[in-house]
């Protein structure tokens, strides 16, 4: 505890006092343009990863980066409210899915990785990303031999892409898309080499963004 203790005096007294004026600007309201939604992995780190400033992003972390389909918002509270909240009440203009390379929960998808032992939470949540593991079993089935590395590579990239399909089962969402108001964008981060790649939609594939 002692060195999160000092960090927050080390923020006053540096960075809350670089940015002072932009700290007070945010007072009484928020204008994010991004809904950011990434994993809870400590690794990801949204406002370093992106250079985003206090009040740009508006971030929603979860195991995995699941959004839940529309029809079952009323099980999952917590994600869907924040996905409501950042589209009706904030207006963002562009809502961002963030995988990543080594993710716990997407391992938890692969052929025979399937048990979580006591984390009855973990396994309930994880039940949303159904779709996901079907595909990631046909995937491994269609290519034995395929090796770990490819295969978690294909399943947070596949996951990536069913969450941004989730997202527009939500009638706001699709509405603004739809409409042009709003961008959904996929993206697949590498820790080990700082590399984002970004899904294209025209080629269909995950593009890394020089």
């Amino acid at each position: 505890m002692k060195k999160i203790l000092n960090g927050i005096v080390e923020f006053h007294t540096t960075d809350y006092v670089s940015q002072k004026e932009r700290y007070e600007s945010l007072r009484d309201h928020q204008q994010p343009r991004y809904l950011f939604i990434t994993c809870s992995d400590s690794r990801v780190v949204p406002d370093l990863i992106t250079k985003s400033q206090p009040g740009e992003l508006f971030i929603l972390r979860n195991i995995a980066n699941i959004v839940p389909p529309y029809e079952k918002a009323e099980e999952y509270l917590s994600s869907s409210s924040a996905i409501e909240y950042a589209v009706e009440e904030l207006n963002v203009r562009h809502i961002i899915i963030c995988g990543h390379s080594d993710c716990g929960g997407c391992k938890l998808m692969l052929p025979g990785k399937a048990h979580t032992g006591d984390m009855g939470l973990t396994r309930k949540w994880l039940e949303l990303a159904g779709d996901v593991k079907a595909d990631i079993h046909r995937f491994a089935e269609e290519r034995p031999g395929l090796d770990s590395h490819a295969l978690s590579w294909h399943t947070e990239q596949s996951n990536v892409l069913q969450q941004m399909k989730n997202l527009l089962t939500y009638p706001s969402v699709a509405e603004r898309y739809n409409s042009g108001e709003l961008g959904v964008h996929g993206w697949h981060y590498i820790i080990q080499s700082g590399d984002i790649y970004q899904y294209n939609q025209e080629s269909r594939r995950f593009e890394l963004r020089n």
